[in-house]
């Protein structure tokens, strides 16, 4: 009884796991139907698809500046005329089992999850060329799971129809390679002006570094270096698959790219890629191209035009100082609106010194696709002083303030006397001079940051402390600064890194007595019927209180306080408006900056060299400035005049930080007086129990010795 009960449960079991099989086969069946009943026809593959190109405007709508996708590129090649280095790159790159699996590739999507997995984030994908035909043409990019399963099919279906040559020669010849071409042929002419059936190993390798993202890697566009890149790792690739030897793959790497001029007309070059690129992470290429898209963007048409005119007049003396580039930030403060970007002095001349681009390091002069402005991280040298000067106007010390600009070690392993090189353990000591190498003593403030003088603000920063201060600048808007330990008390003197348009715009807040509006470079969006589907909507943030930054704006707009140091006719001072401003030098005169700001405009010069190589001894004043005066002007001259509010006078405050030591006493630095880690509190009993006390009380006793 027992066994015949057993035998009639497994004989149950198995009608049902029978039909559970027959149901997913028929489900299987209903799917292959479903999404294969209208597989594209063969010729579909080579048909243009409708475009209805997105253009991109200035801010008035009356100035073109780019369309994309505006005029498409399209040939087609048999595939026995293709070049074997061409279709063996594809492989290497994108799917080198193609001519193995059967349009899915179960390996590459098991070795995909584990490598995920292991990095714990998706970082590699595992697309067949099948799927990324059927994806090109046929699906949309939209990430659903309808949409996979469809691509699933179909790439299987597909397979199933037609051979491989034949699926691989649609795919050579259907995938965008950016520059509005489709093809390998129309990339091939585009950007080598020759044939696809006569690519070279590298010319070959580079056309298939395009084809994950066409616009981030364009040779005309502010990442070439990482298209080389990927160029050389494809080569590698290619010779780990037997395709090359190691003769061929050195030779490869070596061989001079010499890309074809972009002839897609274009205004505001690096702007104008800045916003091509929101657009299309936003986006995405196929809704860019089949939507009709108008971008109005903040761009001031008028204004950009003249800065690029200031910028290639200026160039003619720069380059005479080794001085090979020029990256321009204007703002308006109030609003966060761009209202001219430049990225380079001229986004249309050649790279310099000759060849200087073709190699993924990188070694150029002067790169002129490159955008200094949005992607360049420089040393910002005095110019990120303020930031400091305002995270210590916050905790209580005042622009009177008096601090000791004399010679001082600030690394507390090394002799208080400033006589060594290097500590016990082997690492610099700290002793910065002035710009101009002299010691003036006892000094405000006002005066310190007026002047850019490096000893004081470097005591202001150890008393205002490195992480506050370093959050004061990302609460600016400043988001490169990620090395604590790397930057010291040299942060002051512009230790880290920042990007022209970050400073430009946090300049911004204090223009704006402390109201933070992100840059924004778009006012709306219209669809081809005239219908908004983005509009800015950026609201302004209070990071700041309005006293600390009427503070700054006092002293940077202080012509007198500068004067010591700039003389009175500088170039940062205008006699009809009131102009704050600020200049920057970095240690080997690699990078010039000049920085100011009235309350309606600010504006961000950068001059140095691609490769962060020195200028011929020139600073930020000599460089920058009379760039900066010349954009700024201009602004002003349009605009009716609109001066800073004075700060409000400070009261009931400890006299220590107003300036004023007690008569009759020998002189001390601050430290002896007040708690740096709280100036406004009671004064400080043990002045020994600051560990930096001894290294400045030396250095103020041996400046009196030398001046008495």
């Amino acid at each position: 009884m027992v066994k015949n009960k057993n035998i009639r449960i497994l004989l149950l079991i198995g009608k049902w796991l029978a039909f559970l099989l027959l149901a997913l086969a028929l489900f299987v069946l209903f799917l292959f139907f479903y999404y294969t009943y209208d597989l594209p026809r063969p010729e579909k593959f080579t048909e243009s698809p409708f475009i209805q190109s997105t253009k991109i405007y200035d801010r008035t709508g009356k100035f073109l500046l780019y369309d994309i996708y505006g005029e498409e590129k399209r040939e087609i090649i048999s595939f026995d005329k293709i070049s074997d280095n061409l279709k063996h790159a594809v492989l290497a790159s994108e799917d080198y089992r193609f001519y193995q699996h059967g349009g899915i590739d179960f390996l590459a999507i098991i070795r995909s999850v584990l490598i995920d997995l292991k990095l714990q984030k998706a970082s590699t994908g595992a697309s067949t060329i099948t799927q990324q035909l059927i994806r090109s043409v046929y699906l949309t990019k939209q990430k659903t799971l309808s949409r996979k399963v469809r691509e699933v099919v179909l790439s299987i279906e597909l397979e199933r129809r037609y051979s491989k040559d034949q699926i691989f020669n649609w795919y050579l010849n259907e995938i965008p390679f950016g520059e509005n071409s489709y093809g390998i042929e129309a990339a091939s002419q585009t950007y080598f002006n020759k044939s696809a059936s006569n690519l070279s190993l590298a010319q070959s390798a580079v056309l298939t570094a395009l084809i994950p993202a066409p616009s981030y890697y364009s040779p005309y566009g502010s990442h070439k270096n990482l298209l080389l890149k990927r160029k050389d790792t494809i080569l590698e690739r290619m010779k780990d698959l037997g395709y090359i030897n190691s003769e061929q793959l050195s030779q490869a790497k070596e061989e001079s790219l010499n890309f074809s001029d972009s002839l897609t007309p274009i205004k505001a070059p690096h702007f104008v890629m800045y916003i091509k690129q929101y657009l299309e992470n936003k986006y995405g290429q196929d809704f860019l191209q089949q939507k009709g898209l108008k971008v109005y963007t903040t761009l001031d048409w008028e204004l950009q035009n003249y800065t690029e005119e200031v910028v290639k007049e200026a160039d003619k003396t720069n380059v005479k100082f080794d001085a090979n580039n020029t990256a321009i930030v204007v703002i308006d403060p109030k609003t966060g609106e761009i209202l001219s970007l430049i990225g380079s002095k001229d986004y249309f001349e050649d790279s310099y010194p000759k060849g200087c681009d073709e190699k993924a390091s990188g070694s150029c002069l002067f790169d002129p696709k490159f955008d200094v402005a949005t992607l360049g991280l420089r040393q910002p040298g005095s110019s990120f002083k303020p930031f400091v000067y305002a995270t210590a106007l916050k905790k209580g010390y005042t622009p009177d303030t008096i601090l000791w600009d004399v010679k001082t070690e600030f690394n507390l392993n090394c002799n208080p006397d400033s006589t060594q090189e290097k500590d016990k353990y082997g690492l610099d000591c700290y002793h910065p001079q002035d710009y101009d190498g002299k010691n003036r003593g006892m000094i405000s403030l006002r005066s310190s940051l007026a002047q850019s003088l490096n000893i004081p603000s470097v005591e202001l920063l150890y008393l205002s402390g490195l992480k506050d201060s370093l959050e004061t600048a990302r609460s600016f808007g400043i988001t490169t600064l990620n090395e604590p330990d790397k930057y010291g008390l040299s942060l002051v003197l512009g230790g880290g890194e920042v990007t022209l348009l970050e400073i430009t715009s946090a300049y911004g807040i204090f223009a704006t007595e402390g109201l933070k509006t992100p840059p924004v470079s778009i006012l709306k969006i219209e669809d081809n019927n005239g219908n908004i589907i983005e509009q800015n909507t950026k609201q302004s943030t209070k990071v700041l209180d309005t006293q600390t930054a009427r503070k700054i704006n006092d002293i940077l707009s202080d012509n007198n306080a500068r004067t010591p140091m700039f003389g009175q006719n500088n170039a940062l001072y205008f006699d009809k408006y009131q102009v704050a401003a600020k200049t920057g030098t970095t240690q080997y005169y690699n990078d010039a900056w000049t920085i100011g700001y009235s309350p309606f405009v600010v504006v961000g010069v950068w001059v140095g060299n691609n490769d962060n190589s020195s200028t011929n001894k020139k600073t930020g004043i000599g460089l920058a400035a009379p760039i900066w005066r010349k954009v700024i002007e201009k602004s002003l001259n349009s605009h009716e005049i609109e001066n800073f509010i004075k700060p409000d006078p400070i009261q009931n405050i400890n006299p220590i930080l107003l300036g004023k030591f007690p008569e009759g006493e020998e002189p001390h630095s601050i430290l002896h007086y007040i708690d740096k880690n709280n100036p406004l509190g009671q004064p400080i009993q043990n002045p020994n129990s600051d560990p930096m006390y001894i290294q400045w009380e030396e250095g103020i006793k041996k400046w009196l010795n030398l001046n008495n």
